[in-house]
């Protein structure tokens, strides 16, 4: 671990400490590099959901009421 990594107590639940100690053994990681990777794949896939969000914030929106009533003008349902 390097100079610049920071200790922080995190608790989890008997079984999830379980499996990353398992996941950790057999990728021959430590438990913190398996939840920092963790860690980063959530924040990256927020950072994705809010570009996603960003490019698609000019779209026209449609109440449920309207696709429902869209829907069934064009014979859908």
């Amino acid at each position: 671990m390097s100079e610049l990594s920071k200790r922080s107590t995190v608790y989890f639940e008997a079984d999830i400490h379980q499996a990353l100690r398992i996941k950790a053994a057999t990728t021959h990681q430590s438990v913190s590099e398996v939840v920092n990777e963790a860690v980063r794949l959530a924040l990256r896939e927020d950072q994705e959901d809010l570009s996603a969000f960003s490019e698609r914030e000019k779209e026209a929106t449609l109440s449920y009421e309207e696709l429902l009533e869209d829907l069934k003008e064009h014979g859908k349902i």
